[in-house]
């Protein structure tokens, strides 16, 4: 834990818990979200279309550290889980015709569903063993959607949306689509802050630290593992149905292992064990992606000669190494700098405690 502001004490637990402590930091927050909100004023087009994308990878990557980085459950299935909201989404807007705040939390149901299926072998099974079956899971997603009667979730062609609708409001851009992205992943961030500090959370943390010891206390082992699945994989449901809704088409070529390695290694860059570091992962690897994307055209226009394959096939490399650096040198992520910085800035101009 950071060191906390001076003259800071607790009378209570509750008051001990609580994420927010002094009047200032509640002001700070408020003007933060405060910001969000305002961003598309400030901001061009581009930029809002790069915060919406995050934002919708945010919540599925926060699902996955609710599973690995607080259970200790391994996930590479996150993508599957993401696309069956989105399929569960899709289908029910263009079948039913049902408006968004129905489909999108449908979704999460959907996804919730295939992920407590999948999760109820890690009660026997665990490490590389468990990846394997998440694995399998991320496999079969697509066979299943494809097999399935075309007129439920499109067959091999996919789905395509109408836009989400609220009265007289369309979100068909993308700053409108900020708006309705943004407010599902505050409501999300806040739901997994508050789940991993009760009685939930401790038991999620106590099967991830000794699951034998767990079970000696009273901890039902089968219960939390699967919920811990099913939770994880609802946050990805919703996202994938605020991914259908932005992208108004669903495919399953859309959801690979390719992005479910990606969103462990957002977890890996950000910490394990911390929703702060889920986000701030996920921000960091979007970010320089973004980057990435931007130099490669520049990069071939100065050397030609080089091809313009080879330095987009180097942005997998340049990722991969970023993560590779993390777990070499700061296998706590990215949440264990901002943890040192808040101390070193509170003990100033001490230069240890």
């Amino acid at each position: 834990m950071a060191l906390l502001p001076c003259g800071v004490h607790f009378e209570s637990y509750q008051k001990e818990m609580a994420y927010i402590h002094t009047r200032k930091q509640w002001v700070c927050l408020l003007l933060f979200i405060l910001l969000l909100f305002l961003l598309p004023l400030m901001v061009s087009v581009r930029f809002v279309a790069m915060f919406n994308m995050a934002a919708m990878i945010s919540i599925a990557v926060v699902g996955l550290q609710i599973t690995t980085g607080y259970a200790g459950l391994i996930n590479l299935g996150q993508s599957a889980f993401m696309g069956m909201g989105a399929f569960v989404c899709g289908s029910l807007a263009v079948n039913f015709n049902l408006p968004f705040w129905i489909t999108i939390p449908a979704g999460g149901l959907g996804g919730a569903i295939l992920g407590a299926i999948f999760g109820i072998p890690a009660l026997r099974i665990k490490g590389f063993y468990l990846a394997m079956t998440t694995i399998a899971a991320q496999v079969i997603f697509p066979l299943i959607i494809m097999h399935m009667p075309r007129s439920w979730f499109g067959g091999a062609i996919g789905l395509n949306l109408e836009p989400a609708r609220l009265g007289s409001i369309t979100f068909n851009t993308d700053v409108s689509l900020y708006y309705l992205v943004l407010t599902t992943a505050v409501v999300m961030i806040f739901f997994a802050f508050n789940l991993v500090r009760g009685r939930t959370g401790r038991a999620f943390v106590a099967i991830r630290d000794n699951d034998i010891a767990a079970e000696i206390m009273g901890v039902n082992i089968f219960f939390y593992k699967t919920l811990a699945f099913a939770i994880g994989a609802m946050y990805a449901g919703v996202a994938g149905g605020l991914w259908a809704y932005y992208l108004r088409f669903v495919g399953a070529d859309q959801f690979t292992l390719y992005f479910s390695v990606w969103y462990m290694g957002m977890l890996i860059v950000g910490g394990l064990g911390s929703i702060l570091g889920a986000i701030l992962g996920t921000i960091f690897i979007r970010m320089l992606l973004e980057t990435i994307t931007y130099l490669a055209p520049v990069l071939v226009e100065f050397f030609p000669q080089v091809g313009g394959g080879i330095w987009f096939a180097g942005m997998n490399i340049i990722l991969g190494g970023a993560i590779i650096i993390f777990l070499i040198y700061e296998p706590r992520g990215l949440y264990n700098r901002w943890r040192i910085a808040k101390t070193s800035f509170r003990i100033w101009p001490f230069p240890h405690m």
